[in-house]
């Protein structure tokens, strides 16, 4: 009888065992959502509240005096303010716009903001689709590698963009250099041409990204099958190829249109003030200390831009459900001449002028001074990093590489957990996972605010004052940016796991976090680097939330410095040091992503 009750004991202990793990890991699966809630609530949602709770308050009453006052002013929304201010006068304004020939609509802030946002995303459309058909047609050396490397635009620092448009396209840029030969010149600098085309440099790629991810779901079997049935090439490109990859080309313009809408460095940079988007008009405004005008403009902003994310989540879900079988083979591009070929030469001129151009010509403009090739202005560096003052470039970048490391730390399991929360079918999963990626749709600049107000300089809460330091913020400002590229790399991926998979080990005994940790985390593991690479390229390129929060040289990141080398009175007018300074971001910027990303590859393999 003793060794028959040993056995039921031990049995009984095993269950005992087997329910605690259960019981642990399903409160361990719960609360690392409930943690990221926490940190999206001190570092964003708290923040951003204070900020835009100067919108609906007037001399500490709730009023929406501040909101409205914005609605109906003409500079912020044109004639549709009129309407909004008096309904009843819009027949009569209707027809007085029609018997004067109808002229054209004012449309203010916003409807200019909407206007170059639609500019810039054709732009990235009309560049980024032959992108994508070369690179999912044809088979050549280095594909992967340029693969990479088309993901690099998106994440460069967009102060770094600024100078190498400036010094290709500027007055006395590259292009005019090139164009004096033959006695032309071009005059594009600070205007609208060069705008669109640097967030067209920005945001090709990601439509390229985009389509050419959804094509390697396309089942070549489909394909054949309309072949068969005597359907020309084009007739079945149109009929399987389409429909599957729409879904996911519609995610990516939507997606480019919302950060189109939000461009703040480049327009202020390339445009100035008389080309102002919401966005640059909100920092303005801010700076100036006009709280609740900005607090209004960036409600109404962001209702636009949280409006459009959901919409994008709904339709990024349609897409990338299916996994090929046997995916369309790719052909060799060293071939007798085509009109694919063709195309594919055509797209590599593009590409060096937009892209290879500004790059090689800020990596030139840093190598000369006084028309003569000099290591001038990498001298100029070296000076500030043995103490003459300013930005010193060691610490911006050793800041920037510490800072990117935190906010990956912080991003990643931030990005998991809201994706295997938010993930799969049902309205109260997409409305949260559209508030959980609000910080996609919220101004970074008003984020900066809201963190300096807030954290940096303390808050009172239950008898103690909590302050948050610089380099914290600054960590926690990049995570929070960066954990919605985790969360739109990784929910895709599973969505494809198969459930029968992760039953089957919840049935041998394995609880929600061992399950996901052993099953589910290995499925999903190439898009959880792919979104640590995006969430690290991101820290080191950010700008908009830094520029607030680096309140001195210790706390510069790479950006910031170079942003201090444009405006220092000691460089003079030569944009050879910003240019230095921006050859350093670069290297760093593409090595970390490119060596990152690969490891991915390496992994998925």
């Amino acid at each position: 009888m003793v060794p028959t009750d040993r056995t039921a004991l031990s049995r009984r202990l095993d269950g005992a065992r087997t329910h605690a793990a259960g019981v642990a890991d399903a409160i361990g699966a719960r609360g690392a959502f409930l943690a990221t809630c926490c940190v999206l609530l001190v570092v964003f949602y708290y923040p951003v509240g204070t900020v835009l709770v100067a919108a609906f308050t007037r001399g500490g009453d709730p009023s929406l005096a501040p909101l409205w006052a914005t609605l109906t002013d003409p500079f912020y929304f044109g004639a549709l303010a009129g309407a909004l201010a008096d309904p009843a006068s819009v027949p009569g304004a209707i027809a007085e716009w029609a018997e004067a020939g109808f002229p054209a609509v004012r449309t203010g802030l916003f409807g200019f903001t909407a206007f170059l946002a639609l500019l810039g995303t054709a732009g990235a459309v009309a560049v980024g689709l032959p992108g994508a058909y070369v690179l999912a047609r044809y088979e050549f050396p280095g594909r992967e590698t340029v693969r990479s490397l088309t993901v690099v635009p998106f994440v460069l620092p967009a102060i770094m963009v600024a100078v190498g448009f400036t010094t290709m396209f500027g007055t006395n840029g590259a292009l005019n250099d090139v164009l004096s030969l033959v006695g032309l010149s071009v005059d594009v600098a600070f205007g609208l041409p060069i705008v669109v085309a640097a967030l067209t440099f920005y945001n090709a790629p990601l439509v390229t990204r985009f389509v050419v991810a959804a094509t390697e779901t396309v089942d070549v079997r489909a394909v054949e099958t309309a072949r068969t049935l005597g359907a020309p090439r084009w007739r079945a490109v149109v009929d399987v190829v389409v429909p599957q990859v729409l879904p996911s080309f519609l995610a990516g313009v939507l997606i480019v249109f919302v950060f189109d809408f939000m461009a703040f460095p480049i327009v202020l940079a390339l445009g100035g003030l008389r080309l102002a988007t919401v966005e640059v008009w909100i920092y303005s405004l801010a700076s100036d200390l006009r709280i609740p005008e900005a607090a209004s403009l960036a409600v109404l902003e962001a209702a636009i831009t949280l409006a459009l994310t959901y919409v994008y989540l709904r339709v990024e879900r349609r897409g990338g459900r299916d996994t090929a079988t046997a995916s369309v083979p790719r052909v060799p591009l060293l071939g007798p001449p085509s009109a694919g070929r063709l195309l594919a030469l055509a797209y590599a001129c593009i590409a060096l002028v937009l892209y290879v151009g500004p790059l090689a010509s800020m990596v030139a403009e840093s190598l000369t001074r006084g028309g003569s090739l000099s290591a001038a202005n990498y001298a100029f560096l070296l000076a500030q990093q043995l103490g003459s003052g300013g930005a010193r470039p060691t610490v911006a970048v050793s800041n920037s590489l510490l800072f990117a490391v935190g906010a990956v730390a912080l991003a990643v399991p931030m990005g998991v957990s809201v994706a295997v929360v938010t993930g799969g079918e049902g309205r109260l999963r997409r409305l949260s996972g559209a508030l959980l990626m609000a910080p996609l749709a919220v101004s970074g600049v008003v984020t900066g605010i809201g963190l300096l107000r807030g954290l940096v300089f303390g808050v009172d809460l239950f008898g103690y004052h909590l302050a948050v330091t610089g380099p914290v913020a600054i960590v926690a400002a990049h995570a929070v940016g960066g954990y919605p590229f985790v969360v739109r790399n990784v929910a895709p991926l599973l969505a494809r796991v198969e459930d029968d998979l992760v039953a089957a080990a919840r049935t041998l005994g394995a609880g929600p976090t061992r399950a996901f940790r052993d099953v589910t985390l290995p499925l999903v593991a190439p898009g959880v680097v792919a979104g640590a690479a995006f969430a690290f390229a991101i820290s080191v390129g950010e700008f908009n939330a830094t520029i607030v929060l680096a309140r001195d040289g210790a706390s510069y990141t790479m950006p910031i410095a170079l942003e201090r080398y444009l405006s220092n009175p000691s460089v003079g007018p030569y944009l050879g040091p910003a240019a230095a300074m921006g050859t350093v971001l670069l290297v760093v910027t593409a090595a970390s992503f490119v060596v990152v990303e690969r490891l991915g590859g390496r992994w998925e393999r």
